[in-house]
């Protein structure tokens, strides 16, 4: 493994305890915290989505955290208060284990930036 890989599953790793502590119990997974920050982002509170709004909250969260790298910029809010994203910049084409990583990095992007949060690598 290289060196930047055992970097980001470090702080990946903190990331994962650190939100334990605040919701109570650490997320299993990248999809996890993904749908935990579409719901932050959809800012309507907590409550029970149907399958297709989680599917679109994964989408909100995505979309957001892709766009601190320039991928996506917000386009403004549906009449529910959704919000709706544009794709601004074509994303790569990586592997499914590249494209996880980036995932990676761009969530832990946003919780240093949101939320004021700091990972040690």
């Amino acid at each position: 493994m290289l060196k930047k890989d055992l970097e980001l599953d470090r702080r990946w790793q903190q990331l994962r305890l650190r939100l334990g502590e605040q919701i109570g119990r650490r997320p299993k997974d990248l999809n996890a915290i993904l749908f935990l920050i579409g719901v932050q982002e959809l800012g309507q509170g907590r409550r029970t989505f149907s399958k297709e709004e989680k599917q679109d909250l994964m989408h909100i969260a995505i979309c957001k955290v892709l766009s601190y790298a320039g991928y996506y910029e917000l386009e403004g809010l549906d009449e529910q208060g959704w919000p709706h994203w544009k794709m601004v910049n074509p994303l790569p084409h990586f592997d499914l284990l590249e494209q996880e990583k980036l995932l990676k990095m761009q969530v832990l992007d946003y919780f240093e930036q949101e939320m004021g949060w700091v990972f040690v690598g």
